[in-house]
């Protein structure tokens, strides 16, 4: 075997062709439609589970892809694209994986891997690939090589056929697009002279040249895909050889065993293309004198289908290239250009361009011969064409004679068209020819070889028989009657060609002109008589001609003119009979969905429409397809009651109406949902009507428009009247509608989702749970993940809904497990919660988050607020709010202990979802809900987060009861305190229950506990649980700060290491600061302090030392300059890092990303863990300061206090200071931040030593009236303690603002420098002045 001189292609040559044809893809939409449409039929069916699965992800993903074509957001694509990607690499390779991967890769600009996975389709499927995906890229890359196929081709069809083979040189050949005189000579009926050994040898040269064709796409794709893959050009890759014939006797191919310009003897004798496959095309060759080249786009393999507006207008498809008289430049050839369609601009190189041009030298000589096989004739040669019928109508052959368009012959029998049948794959034939080849067992269409769905012929093609006899009218002269004879004479003829002659054909023309004349008649009856009725007749007999043509031949032009249609109208105003009536109605109708223009005539007079209506309310029912087809023209379609009549409609069975165009019954669903979505009160008349059953038929429709309206009018029928909703579930298929939800628009879809969301609130909880499964489980796709992508472009004011129902369909599942859908719809939730931009968007989250706690009336209304109140111990409101129908339903005690323990398994499971996600961020969104003035808004949230907290006594305790209690108590308490309604009352009051049971939720309860007693009092009278709360808080105390009581622990000598300046707590751990630089490390156990560690790496004073929290680090600051990072281990801590501050470190603050403190100059220094650094209110003499939530306020010499915002910079002042030129200054010694409140401790001149303000809105609202010299402070939910000269520590009541009797000494002649409180709050320690460190026990 050796190997033929194949051209050898380039990988940009490659990347160029499978470029474009990528690029046609993505921008053609129904191009994608009908490709998608393609690959879907070859999927195999479906035999088993994993089959199912696959071809599910196939769908999928072919969805996704067209929304990430269509959408606008580059995250979203992105995102989109890449579960696409996952989701088709780890699913089987099939031809419509292949595809879709190549438009991902196209649309991310992966060019080569875009090309690689079209070559694999022409691997895997050739046949599939050059017949039906890629025909042209079939030609541009593959047809190149396969020169030799066709000369062995066109050698054994002459053997087969030596005498039907007509003598012509390809030099002089003219190929039409339906040219089949490859086979069949003119003139003749070839089929029947063909002996059977021909046809069988012919048919069996048909499937071997199938078969070489596709084991040739094998071949060279796989040398494309080596092409491309060698992308350093390091290895020489040479191109296979070209496979022929199956050797006798065996399997095995054939090989080409000659150069590709040595024999050109094939051509002589025969075309080079098969039976079916010639068309008229010309390669334009390379110009050679141009500095720019421009590459030709070879003509289609296979004829094109022929669009009905190219044969109207005479255009020839884009990629023909026939010639014209006097045309002879290159320049006046049409091309296209490949660059056009490049995904990557980068593709051509200045490099590979040369390479190209380089190649494309060598591939000129194979190209002469594709020319030579293709080429068209040119003006000269046209006069000595053998076969000059299918030149173009404009074109003069020898002695000024016309020959007929290309079009109008058959391209089997090579005569005019009489009676032209247009196939599904766009060729047009005679209709006996294309009979006679379908009665042969044949079932592919000759020229295109697409297997035909059907093998019974259409209806003629009027618009093509009427262009040939126009075409006859113009050239009264020309007879076309084709023979062997290379040059046929045409002889003049005095009257136009009649199609046929025959006598069965001149029969049935005398009948048909009978019946156009008797047409004629009735229309000029209808139009003109002013007899009733005989307009009447005429209407009739239009109809029996209507009925009865069968579209044999066209009336409807003639009945759609304005002055027919007028006509009939008239019909509708004076007629009484209701079967002319009906009559009337029906070819209205007929011709409207026909012609726009005849719905433009009717809707011109207001009267008409009217006229029509009326005829419908009055009985006729046939109206209501006409009506549809003018709903677009009726504006008050509403108010023309026509409610009545359609149900009327509705209920009859399909049956008992006529048959139209349109079902009668389709037309009154579709205006009923037009009609219920413009009125609230009409859904009350369908559900009393009885037609839901009628109505829920028609989501299984086959129109969409159908299934659309029916979801719309269940949808109103819920919504209004809740009582229609377990019919509606019972009897619905839930399977058609989530089929509609991927064809469907973005209302539409909204629609559907609603309306599941609806179906699922019914009373019974595990009829609830039995939909869902239905829903989850059954439609074409993968519920959950449409969803999930609908859900990313759905509206805001959507999204909570679709959220909520992605949720309940998730919860179906282990609720501990984690889930992206459930994590995508809790994110969705909250968001829509917070978004104060959107108030809608809001309402319906905090509402969508009160329904799915689970139960319902059996209207479909959330009884979660009735059910709390019940819990809360009002059962009268419960009975009253819960119709005692609720559980009529029910057979019998046991189905209600199901139904009861049901509901309670799916109200901890959903309850466990809000809670926990994002360790209870939704308690957060609830809280600023519950701060806003929208009353929905603010009660949804109140009784969501009632049902939630309550929720947590249920749950297992995983820290979450925490973070509800700092979100939200205080809510509760102020709703306890201030509302006037018992039930919001009860509400708060069992969310505060749930936090008895906590130690700090208890202290917060403790410090309103006079304000809760007085409320609980209240309430004792109407709930068993304000009588137990009470009980809680009836200790007879006044105030609970009161309450507390403080032992001294232990007080440790640190005399030897200086004064304590600074002291925190950390979990069990206390830390000291010393002035010599020491820093301790201390345990508590029972009543002694115990030292773990004692560190001395600091050259001066510790000042401060700083705890963070979230790392579990320590910093210190010291009058070395620098600040110290320790980690915090259980033997101890140990030094990490030391920033160089650069100045002396006083009260030192940090976060995870810088630190202040106060240097020896003026204002607070802002430093950078990366080491930059900034000084802040340098006109400040800085004594304190304190840093919360990215503010730093600040206690100054002159006994001012600012606030610095570090976001924006700005700073504010909240107390002015008094210079003093002489005397003492009043510095702030101390300043701290808590619960919104500012606690600034400096003079008692004024007769406050501490003052209090607002940190929202800097106002005074408070003071501490000490005469105390201040110089130490912390601060608990209740208390405030005050250290200062002498050695005391004042406390306080921090709500009150009252001092306590109790005041902790820790000696006499020292001041306290420094206090600390741990996070419990158990604990309280001191540093003074002479280095001792003292621990008091809180309880």
């Amino acid at each position: 075997m050796t190997t033929a001189m194949t051209t050898t292609t380039s990988s940009s040559q490659i990347l160029c062709h499978t470029a474009a044809f990528v690029s046609e893809t993505l921008s053609q939409s129904e191009l994608r439609r009908l490709l998608f449409s393609t690959l879907r039929r070859r999927l195999p069916p479906p035999l088993g589970s994993s089959q199912t699965a696959a071809i599910k992800s196939l769908n999928l993903a072919a969805e996704t892809l067209e929304k990430a074509i269509a959408t606008s957001s580059a995250a979203v694509r992105t995102s989109s694209l890449r579960l696409c990607e996952k989701l088709l690499l780890s699913g089987p390779k099939s031809p419509f994986s292949s595809l879709l991967l190549s438009l991902i890769y196209g649309l991310c600009r992966r060019s080569i891997d875009a090309a690689v996975c079209i070559l694999e389709i022409f691997r895997s499927e050739p046949a599939l690939a050059r017949t039906e995906l890629a025909p042209v890229l079939f030609e541009e890359l593959f047809l190149v090589h396969l020169l030799p196929v066709l000369q062995w081709y066109n050698r054994r069809r002459s053997q087969i056929l030596p005498s039907l083979s007509p003598n012509v040189s390809y030099e002089n050949d003219d190929v039409s697009v339906n040219d089949m005189s490859v086979a069949f000579p003119a003139g003749s009926n070839s089929l029947s002279k063909m002996s059977g050994n021909q046809t069988a040898g012919l048919k069996e040269l048909e499937s071997s040249y199938e078969r070489v064709l596709d084991e040739n796409c094998r071949v060279f794709s796989e040398y494309f895909r080596e092409v491309l893959e060698n992308k350093d050009g390091g290895r020489v890759i040479d191109p296979p050889a070209v496979v022929l014939e199956l050797s006798e006797g065996s399997d095995e191919f054939r090989y080409d065993d000659r150069s590709s310009g040595e024999d050109k003897a094939g051509f002589e004798n025969g075309r080079y293309n098969p039976i079916w496959a010639e068309a008229e095309n010309s390669v334009e060759s390379f110009s050679r004198g141009s500095s720019v080249r421009r590459r030709p786009k070879s003509p289609p393999f296979y004829p094109q289908r022929v669009a009905l507006d190219n044969i109207i207008t005479g255009h020839k498809p884009s990629w023909s290239l026939g010639a014209r008289p006097n045309v002879n430049s290159d320049s006046e050839l049409e091309e296209s250009s490949l660059g056009d369609h490049s995904l990557d601009s980068s593709l051509d190189s200045e490099a590979e361009i040369e390479e190209d041009n380089t190649r494309m030298e060598l591939f000129d000589s194979r190209q002469t011969q594709i020319q030579k096989l293709k080429q068209p004739i040119s003006a000269e040669s046209s006069r000595s064409s053998p076969n000059p019928l299918m030149a173009d109508s404009e074109n003069q052959s020898g002695g000024g004679k016309f020959t007929p368009p290309k079009d109008f012959v058959c391209p089997i029998t090579s005569t005019l068209f009489d009676d032209p049948v247009t196939l599904e794959t766009g060729q047009t034939y005679e209709r006996k020819a294309i009979q006679e080849w379908l009665d042969r067992g044949n079932s592919t269409c000759p020229i295109t070889r697409q297997n035909l769905q059907s093998t019974q012929l259409p209806k003629t093609n009027y618009v093509l028989k009427r262009l040939i006899a126009s075409w006859q009218e113009q050239n009264p002269g020309i007879a076309f009657s084709p023979s062997d004879n290379p040059s046929p004479q045409i002889e003049p003829m005095v009257k136009p060609i009649m199609p046929s002659t025959s006598p069965v054909s001149v029969i049935s023309q005398a009948a048909i002109d009978s019946a156009v004349s008797e047409l004629r008649i009735a229309i000029t009856n209808l139009c003109m008589s002013e007899i009733l009725k005989e307009s009447e007749m005429a209407v009739l007999r239009i109809e029996r001609f209507w009925q009865e043509a069968n579209v044999e031949w066209d009336i409807q032009n003639m009945l759609s003119k304005p002055p027919v249609i007028n006509g009939f109208v008239e019909v509708l105003f004076n007629s009484v009979d209701p079967r002319v009536l009906a009559a009337t109605v029906f070819l209205l109708s007929e011709l409207g969905s026909r012609d726009n223009a005849v719905i433009q005539t009717l809707t011109q007079v207001d009267s008409d429409v009217e006229c029509i209506v009326a005829l419908f309310k009055k009985g006729l029912m046939e109206a209501v397809v006409l009506i549809y087809l003018l709903r677009h023209c009726i504006l008050n379609l509403v108010e023309m009651d026509l409610v009545d009549s359609l149900l009327m409609v509705i209920r009859k069975r399909d049956d008992d109406l006529a048959n139209m165009c349109l079902k009668p019954k389709s037309a009154a669903v579709v205006l009923l949902g037009h009609i219920v979505g413009g009125s609230e009160s009409i859904a009350n008349t369908v559900t009393s009507e009885k037609a839901l059953e009628r109505i829920i038929s028609s989501l299984e429709s086959e129109s969409a428009e159908e299934k659309t309206a029916a979801i719309g009018i269940l949808l109103r029928c819920m919504q209004q009247d809740g009582h229609c909703r377990n019919t509606i579930a019972d009897k619905a298929e839930l399977a058609p509608v989530l089929d509609s939800f991927m064809g469907a628009k973005d209302e539409e879809r909204f629609e559907i989702v609603l309306f599941l969301s609806e179906l699922v609130k019914l009373n019974r909880r595990t009829f609830n749970e039995q939909i869902l499964r239905i829903i989850k489980d059954e439609g074409p796709f993968s519920t959950m993940h449409t969803l999930l992508i609908y859900l990313q472009t759905a509206a805001q004011d959507h999204c909570p809904v679709v959220a909520s129902l992605l949720l309940q369909l998730d919860l179906l599942a282990e609720p501990r497990k984690m889930s992206i859908y459930r994590e995508e719809a809790m994110d969705t939730l909250i968001s829509c919660l917070r978004n104060t931009e959107v108030p809608t968007a809001q309402i319906a989250a905090a509402e969508t988050i009160m329904s799915l706690q689970g139960t319902f009336t059996t209207s479909g209304k959330p009884l979660a607020r009735a059910v709390l109140l019940k819990r809360a111990g009002l059962d009268k409101i419960y009975k009253q709010r819960v119709r005692m129908d609720q559980l009529s339903n029910f057979s019998g005690e046991d189905e209600t202990v199901e139904e009861e323990k049901a509901a309670d398994n799916w109200e901890r499971k959903m309850a466990f979802v809000l809670a926990s996600h994002e360790f209870g961020l939704l308690f957060e969104a609830l809280a600023e809900g519950l701060k806003s003035r929208i009353s929905e808004l603010c009660s949804a949230c109140f009784v969501s987060a009632t049902w939630l907290v309550h929720m947590l006594n249920a749950l297992p305790d995983t820290g979450i009861r925490g973070a509800a209690r700092l979100c939200l108590i205080k809510r509760f308490i102020s709703i306890f305190k201030s509302a006037k309604d018992t039930e919001d009352k009860a509400l708060a009051l069992l969310a505060l229950g749930s936090f008895i049971r906590d130690p700090e939720g208890m202290q917060e309860l403790n410090s309103c506990r006079r304000d809760i007693v007085k409320g609980l009092r209240e309430l004792k009278r109407y709930t068993p649980l304000a009588f137990q709360m009470l009980k809680v808080f009836s200790d007879g105390q006044d105030s609970s700060a009161e309450l507390w009581d403080h032992k001294e622990l232990v007080q440790v000598d640190c005399s030897e290491n200086g004064e304590v300046l600074s002291v925190v707590c950390f979990e069990d751990k206390i830390f000291s600061g010393h002035s010599d630089g020491t820093i301790k490390v201390w345990t508590g156990k029972g009543s002694i302090l115990h030292l773990i560690q004692e560190i001395r790496e600091h050259t001066k004073a510790v000042t401060s030392l700083a705890i963070l929290q979230s790392k579990e680090i320590v910093y210190s600051g010291s009058l070395d300059r620098t600040t110290r990072v320790w980690s915090i281990g259980n033997e101890g801590i140990q030094c990490v890092e030391v920033h160089d501050m650069k100045d002396q470190v006083h009260n030192l603050a940090v976060t995870n990303s810088f630190s202040c403190f106060i240097p020896q100059s003026n204002g607070i220094k802002a430093h950078s863990w990366s080491g930059g650094s900034k000084m802040l209110n340098s006109s400040k003499s800085v004594k304190c300061f304190a840093l919360v939530n990215g503010k730093i306020y600040c206690g100054c010499h002159d006994s001012s206090v600012q606030e610095i915002d570090l976001v924006t910079g700005t700073l504010s002042t909240i107390q002015t200071g008094s210079r003093k030129l002489l005397g003492k200054s009043n510095p702030i010694h101390c300043i701290q931040y808590h619960s919104g409140m500012i606690y600034a401790a400096g003079s008692s001149l004024d007769g406050a030593a501490v003052k209090i303000w607002s940190a929202a809105n800097f106002s005074l609202v408070g003071s501490l009236s000490t005469t105390l010299e201040v110089r130490a402070m912390a601060i608990s939910s209740e208390l405030i303690y005050l250290g200062g000269k002498g050695g005391c520590v004042e406390i306080w009541d921090r709500e009150k603002q009252n001092r306590i009797i109790d005041t902790l000494q820790t000696g006499t002649n020292c001041k306290v420098l420094s206090l600390a409180i741990d996070p419990n709050e158990e604990v309280l320690v001191t540093g003074t002045s002479d280095g001792r460190i003292q621990a008091w026990g809180l309880s």
